[in-house]
C-alpha cells in the first residue's frame, strides 16, 4: 500500500511539532473564560476608540488604522461596517481607456483595479492594448436577475405539491408583497422545484442599477411572510433562502442561468496585433488554448476559463461591490478561434454581480473609481456590467499569450520579485 506523500509529510510535521513543545496539543473544549466583543452597529469616534483600548492598539497602529481621511469620512463608511477601527489602503491600478462597443456600455474606460498582486495589472493592461488596437471591446448584456431560493418544509410530498398549486394560483399577489419592500426591484419570474417534501421557490429581480442582494432578499422575506400568513397548506418551517441560488459560490444552475447581469464580450484580434502586442501567434494561442480546455475539462471546472477572478477581485473592490461575489462571478467560458480576419476572443460571464448606486459604491474611494469611470450612480448599472466583461477578456487574452510565448513566469519575477 503506498500512502501518498502529503500524507506522510503532514503526519511528520505534527510530531515534530510536538517534540518541540513537549506536550500534546490541548484540542479539548475549555471553560469559557474568553471575551467576545459586542458588536458595535453604530460607527463614531467613540466606538473606534473604544475598540482600539480594548485591542491594545499602539500608536503606530492606530495611526494606520484610523488616519485623518478616514477620520474625516467616517459617517459615510457607518452604513457598511459594525466594530470599526479603521480601514485599509490598497492600491489601485489603472488600464486603459479600454474601448468598449456595447449595447450599454459605448466610449473610453479607464478601469481601476484594486489589488496587492503585482503583474496583475501590467497584464490586463496589455490585454487593453491589444483590443484597443482592433477597435474596441463588443459587450452586450444577455440577461438580468438576481436570484433568491425561499425553501419550505412539509410533512409530505402531497402538501408539497398542494403549496406550490397555490403559489402557482397566487402569483401576481406574491409579486404585489414582494415588489412593495423596493422601489427599484420587480419579481420577474418564479419557478417552483419540489423535492419531495421540499418546495423551493426560484424568485428571480430585476434590480435596477443596484447589485440588489440585500434588496431581494428583504424583498423575498415579505413574500415568504405573506405566503405564511394566507397559504392553507401551512410549512412547519420556512427559510428566505434555501442554499438553491448560488448566492457567493459557484453553481451550476448560476453557470446555465446566471444570477446578477449575463455579459458576452469579444473582439477579433488582426494577426499583427497578436504579434507585435502580445508577442506571439495565433497558432501559438490556439495550441495553449486547446490544452488549458482539456485542463478544464480534467479538472471539473464550472465552464472554462482562465483567471476572471483577477480581474473580478480587482474591480469589485475598487468599485465598491461585494467582493465575496467573485465566488459566484468567476465562471464562464472564453473561447478563442480562427477567423479569416485574425484571432476571434470572447468570454460569456453569466453572473456578473455589480451596482452603480447602493452597497459600497458610496465609500469615498469606490465612490471615486466610479466617478472616473464615468460610471456613478443611477443608470449606469449595465454599463458597469459590460465595461467588467471587458476587462476580463482583456485578461484572457494577455495570460493566453503569456503562456503561450513562454512569458508567464518571467513576468511575474520582473514586475513581482525582482523589482
Amino acid at each position: 500500500m503506498i500512502v501518498p506523500f502529503h500524507v506522510s509529510e503532514m503526519l511528520r510535521r505534527v510530531r515534530r511539532k510536538i517534540a518541540q513543545s513537549g506536550e500534546m496539543p490541548r484540542m479539548a473544549p475549555r471553560p469559557d473564560d474568553s471575551r467576545t466583543f459586542r458588536i458595535a452597529p453604530r460607527v463614531t469616534p467613540e466606538t473606534v476608540a473604544r475598540l482600539h483600548r480594548d485591542l491594545g492598539l499602539d500608536d503606530t497602529a492606530r495611526a494606520a488604522l484610523f488616519g485623518p481621511g478616514t477620520q474625516e469620512d467616517l459617517p459615510r463608511y457607518a452604513r457598511n461596517i459594525e466594530n470599526m477601527i479603521g480601514t485599509v489602503a490598497l492600491p489601485v491600478g489603472m488600464i486603459g481607456p479600454l474601448r468598449v462597443n456595447g449595447v450599454n456600455a459605448q466610449g473610453d474606460y479607464p478601469v481601476p483595479m484594486a489589488t496587492s498582486e503585482a503583474a496583475l495589472v501590467a497584464s490586463y493592461g496589455r490585454g487593453a492594448r491589444a483590443a484597443n488596437r482592433a477597435g474596441g471591446v463588443s459587450t452586450a448584456v444577455l440577461y438580468e436577475g438576481v436570484l433568491r431560493s425561499p425553501a419550505f418544509v412539509f410533512a409530505t410530498l402531497l402538501d408539497a405539491g398542494r403549496f406550490v398549486e397555490w403559489v402557482v394560483a397566487h402569483v401576481e399577489t406574491l409579486k404585489v408583497a414582494a415588489e412593495a419592500t423596493t422601489r427599484h426591484g420587480k419579481l420577474v419570474s418564479l419557478e417552483p422545484v419540489i423535492d419531495n417534501n421540499i418546495a423551493f421557490l426560484l424568485c428571480r429581480y430585476s434590480t435596477g442599477d443596484a447589485s440588489g442582494q440585500n434588496m431581494v432578499t428583504i424583498a423575498t422575506d415579505a413574500l415568504c411572510r405573506h405566503i405564511a400568513a394566507e397559504c392553507p397548506i401551512r410549512p412547519t418551517a420556512w427559510y428566505v433562502e434555501g442554499n438553491f441560488s448560488g448566492d457567493k459560490k459557484a453553481s451550476g444552475l448560476g453557470m446555465i442561468t446566471g444570477r446578477g447581469r449575463k455579459v458576452s464580450a469579444s473582439v477579433l484580434l488582426p494577426g499583427e496585433v497578436v504579434t507585435r502586442l502580445l508577442g506571439t501567434s495565433i497558432d501559438a494561442m490556439l495550441d495553449y488554448a486547446r490544452v488549458a480546455n482539456l485542463g478544464s475539462l480534467l479538472s471539473g471546472q464550472l465552464g472554462a476559463q482562465a483567471h476572471y477572478a483577477n480581474g473580478l477581485a480587482a474591480i469589485y473592490i475598487a468599485t465598491g461591490q461585494d467582493a465575496a461575489c467573485v465566488a459566484e462571478s468567476a465562471v464562464g467560458f472564453t473561447r478563442m478561434e480562427r477567423r479569416e480576419a485574425g484571432l476571434f476572443c470572447s468570454v460569456t460571464m453569466p453572473s456578473i454581480l455589480v451596482g452603480t448606486v447602493g452597497g459600497g459604491t458610496g465609500l469615498p474611494t469606490q465612490s471615486a473609481c466610479l466617478e472616473l469611470m464615468g460610471l456613478k450612480g443611477e443608470g449606469h448599472g449595465p454599463a458597469l456590467a459590460e465595461v467588467t466583461a471587458a476587462a476580463c477578456l482583456c485578461g484572457e487574452i494577455s495570460i493566453v499569450a503569456a503562456m503561450a510565448s513562454g512569458a508567464f513566469s518571467g513576468a511575474h519575477e520582473k514586475l513581482a520579485r525582482l523589482r
